[in-house]
């Protein structure tokens, strides 16, 4: 047997070797989910021997994690705004800068919200965890990132008041549906960007999800023409941005009609969320 001190050593150069950005890190939180303990007792518990089936099953998620699998795919959860969501190759990592979105969200009054590429479903159910008298729906043109959406739905006690379509954004939605929030993380990474982004996005995370090829763009193009017609009055249309899409995506708000267009930054001052209020019919208070 061996010590989950000598574990962690050599775990730690073997992921640095891989390149790894943060190697220790990362180390630490295999092991404690190899161990079934809380991370912060690891430290108590590192003198101790490992059981070899445990140290087998650490080599197993090292190996992958040196092949730039990411933690949350590995582990099979990530924490998002407080809560555990199940992870999987089917659907994006959610990530801190997506909690901007959902603070937006919740600045404002809703009942009804319509969540477009839900994916792992995060942003929508967390909305309605924070919400329990609001109902709500997830669409996605993926069958399996559906699933993982309804296990976490599930899992947070929301179910009873989601619904969930398969299809291309607005598509699969009965005639007439109108929301008071819709929300959106579309794929919005260009063509040429691909090329750039770390190896635990580009080979482990569904490429339908980051990237609707060409300028970034497109999906924006789709949901905003369309979101007028399913928001209801004086609704709200919030969305996901890359970096450099702040003044591009606010056009696009403003073209359409949107009022109160506003583009909003995430903690490293990088344009994050944008967001806009549905056209006011002549005579309603803006």
């Amino acid at each position: 047997m061996t010590t989950g001190t000598a574990l962690l050593v050599t775990a730690t150069h073997r992921l640095r070797s891989a390149g790894v950005e943060d190697p220790a890190r990362d180390a630490r939180v295999l092991l404690a989910h190899v161990l079934r303990i809380d991370r912060s007792r690891l430290t108590l518990v590192l003198p101790d021997e490992v059981s070899p089936d445990d140290a087998s099953t650490y080599e197993r998620a090292i190996a992958a994690r040196s092949h730039r699998q990411p933690v949350a795919q590995i582990i099979g959860t990530r924490a998002f705004y407080g809560r555990d969501f199940t992870v999987t190759g089917d659907v994006l990592d959610p990530r801190p800068d997506t909690e901007l979105l959902v603070d937006a969200a919740l600045t404002v009054p809703f009942a009804t919200v319509l969540d477009l590429g839900t994916g792992s479903g995060c942003i929508l159910l967390t909305l309605l965890a924070e919400r329990p008298d609001a109902l709500g729906q997830g669409g996605d043109l993926s069958a399996a990132a559906l699933a993982v959406a309804k296990d976490n739905a599930r899992a947070l006690g929301v179910m009873d008041r989601t619904t969930f379509h398969q299809g291309s954004w607005f598509d699969p939605l009965p005639n007439g549906a109108r929301f008071d929030l819709i929300v959106s993380n579309p794929p919005y990474i260009s063509e040429s960007e691909m090329a750039e982004l770390a190896p635990e996005v580009r080979h482990w995370e569904p490429h339908l999800a980051l990237t609707p090829g060409g300028d970034g763009l497109g999906a924006y193009r789709q949901i905003i023409a369309r979101a007028p017609e399913h928001l209801t009055e004086g609704g709200h249309l919030m969305v996901e941005i890359g970096a450099g899409q702040g003044a591009a995506v606010r056009d696009l708000f403003q073209q359409d009609g949107f009022t109160k267009v506003e583009v909003l930054k995430d903690l490293s001052g990088h344009d994050r969320v944008v967001t806009g209020r549905r056209p006011q019919k002549p005579g309603r208070p803006a």
